[in-house]
This record gives C-alpha cells, sequence and structure tokens, in this order.
C-alpha cells in the first residue's frame, strides 16, 4: 500500500512537472506590416523578453497585416473572441466603442509620446476599466505629434483645407478634419498608400514614424507642422489587448511574467520608441525633396479654437452617455502635463 502511494505521488509530481514546463504559444496579431517600427521595435523585443523571464515556456507567433484575417477595424473583437490572444490597433477604429479614452485624441492634448502613454495607462485605470472590460489590456500608447500631408497645395491656415479630401483613423480626428474645413474619409491605415496615389484622397494626417514603412513620402508633395513649442495637433490612441480567457488560463507564474511586462512603464517606452523614430523618417521626406511649412506659434491661435470647440462638443457627447465629460478631460490633461515634463 506504500509503495503504491509513493507511486501515486510520483506520478502526480510528473504530471505537475510536465504542465509547469509546458510551452504556450501567444498568436500576436497586428495591422501593420512584418517591416513596421512596432513589431520590429516593440513587439518583437517585448516577446523575447517574456520568453527569457518564462524560460521559454511563453513564446509567441507574430501575423503582421492581419494575417488572421479580418480587417483592422475586427481586432479588439478578435481578442475578446479569442480569435488572437494578443492584439495591437486603435480603440478608435470602431467608432464609439470605447469613448473613455477618445479624450487623447482630441487636438492640442500631448507635447510627447512617452509622457502621453504613462499618462493613457493611469487615466485606463481611472476612467478606462469599464470600456476594455472584454479584454485584459498590457499597454496604452500614443503616437508622437500627427501632422498634415497632402498633395493639392501647402496647408498654411485653417482656410486652405478648404476642397481637400483627407484621411483620418478615428472619429474624433475626422471630426478635427471637418471642423478645419476639410471632407473628412475615414480608413485604417493599410489602406492609405492606395488611396493616396489614386485620388481617393488628397491628404491625409499621420505621424512621421509610419510614412517610410508606406513609402507615402514618395507619393506626397506637401507637408505642414505645428510650432514645436505647441502641443501636437492631433495623436491617435493605440492599445496592445490579450484575450481574458487565455490570460486566465495561464499557471501564476506565468501570469506573474505578463504582468511584469504590461502596465505604465511598457505603455511609456512605447511611447518613447515613437518620439525616437520621428526625425529619421521625416529626414526621408526631406530627402525626397517634398516642401514643409511650420504653422508659427503666434498663429496658432485659430487652430487651437478649433481643438477648444471640439473638446467641448465630446465633453457633452460622453456626459450625455454616463461618464463624467469635463471630470475625464481635466484629469486628462493634468496627466499628460504630470509625465510630460
Amino acid at each position: 500500500m506504500f509503495k503504491k502511494a509513493l507511486i501515486a505521488a510520483a506520478a502526480t509530481a510528473l504530471c505537475a512537472t510536465v504542465a509547469h514546463a509546458e510551452e504556450i504559444t501567444l498568436k500576436v496579431a497586428h495591422f501593420w506590416p512584418a517591416t513596421a517600427l512596432s513589431q520590429q521595435k516593440v513587439l518583437e523585443p517585448w516577446c523575447a523578453k517574456i520568453a527569457a523571464e518564462s524560460k521559454n515556456r511563453l513564446k509567441c507567433q507574430i501575423f503582421p497585416a492581419m494575417q488572421l484575417g479580418g480587417t483592422p477595424p475586427q481586432l479588439m473583437q478578435q481578442a475578446a473572441d479569442g480569435v488572437a490572444d494578443i492584439v495591437w490597433t486603435l480603440p478608435g477604429y470602431t467608432a464609439g466603442r470605447f469613448p473613455s479614452v477618445e479624450v487623447f485624441e482630441l487636438p492640442f492634448m500631448t507635447k510627447n509620446a512617452e509622457g502621453a502613454s504613462r499618462a493613457a495607462w493611469e487615466y485606463y485605470e481611472q476612467f478606462g476599466k469599464k470600456d476594455f472590460e472584454s479584454v485584459k489590456p498590457l499597454a496604452f500608447h500614443v503616437h508622437d505629434a500627427g501632422h498634415i500631408h497632402n498633395n493639392k497645395h501647402p496647408i498654411k491656415k485653417v482656410a486652405d483645407f478648404r476642397g481637400l479630401k483627407m484621411r483620418a483613423p478615428t472619429r474624433l480626428t475626422n471630426r478635427m478634419l471637418a471642423h478645419l474645413g476639410a471632407t473628412p474619409v475615414a480608413m485604417p491605415m493599410p489602406q492609405t498608400p492606395e488611396a493616396v496615389s489614386k485620388g481617393v484622397v488628397d491628404g491625409y494626417v499621420l505621424p512621421w514614424e509610419v510614412i517610410p514603412t508606406m513609402k507615402l513620402h514618395e507619393m506626397t508633395k506637401y507637408h505642414t507642422e505645428m510650432d514645436p513649442s505647441q502641443p501636437s495637433l492631433y495623436t491617435t490612441f493605440f492599445t496592445i489587448a490579450m484575450n481574458k480567457a487565455k490570460y486566465d488560463s495561464l499557471p501564476d507564474d506565468l501570469k506573474k511574467v505578463i504582468d511584469a511586462n504590461s502596465g505604465a512603464d511598457l505603455s511609456a517606452s512605447i511611447g518613447r520608441v515613437w518620439d525616437e523614430s520621428a526625425p529619421a523618417a521625416r529626414q526621408q521626406a526631406v530627402a525626397h525633396g517634398n516642401q514643409f511649412y511650420t504653422i508659427p506659434a503666434s498663429e496658432a491661435k485659430e487652430w487651437v479654437a478649433v481643438g477648444d470647440r471640439l473638446a467641448g462638443e465630446w465633453v457633452n457627447e460622453v456626459t450625455a452617455k454616463g461618464y463624467p465629460g469635463q471630470k475625464m478631460l481635466d484629469s486628462s490633461r493634468a496627466l499628460i502635463a504630470k509625465y510630460s515634463k
């Protein structure tokens, strides 16, 4: 009897050891090409880090450019449903589903991506948990300053937007363009090069980082930037989110690896990657011979007024939906200021 008990205990221990040593491969999906900074400078190092810290029990299989199927606006639902274990996308691609975090996409909110991204995580912990309860967020971040790019004429004042069809990624950036006088055209970033090349749109708003990756600097004549002393004209809000059931299925020690590599520090580090990428990406447009114009700080008043009007509209909209709109706006601005010094 004692011998049988020993054998049973040994078998149980062996099974536990095998289970403990089991390798888990996470399916990681995003919409950028595999050559993009997002994969090479963020996802691949992140995956290498969790592999090392888990002694290779956690691994990633990355699926760029929507290789798991679907469209970019479907990525958040793919994470919720388990089609992918982890996704990287814009909540704003599904307009109206994540209203709490839209505030970061209002004009003239951010000074740099690193500080605003750290602020984004803290803001989420205060105001965004209900919106994201279908997934487990690993990071929130924004990109570096967004700029205006077009093929018709230099944009030097707000009136120059009249008659232009301009692409933007999310509901608020499209509304910003409409307030500026353009005709907004909503589309995910991967569709933008074809739309520009075929003249479906006259221009677009994007940060510098992604433009060379999509070869848009070769298709664009004019670039307009705000004076660097001003907050960014706009930015876009991103998340890296995990399927909740997949996270819950992990052994406790592997959950700790994921937890140690998510949150405010990861968010800020992603923003820093975007900040650092901008000068070299911009230089490619310079080298291509494109024309640049900077809106002087002394002439920014009309532009800022558009942002103030849009912020007021946003507060009224989300307040009507039961959110503390003004408190969310004030808090986001305070957090961005706190972490952007």
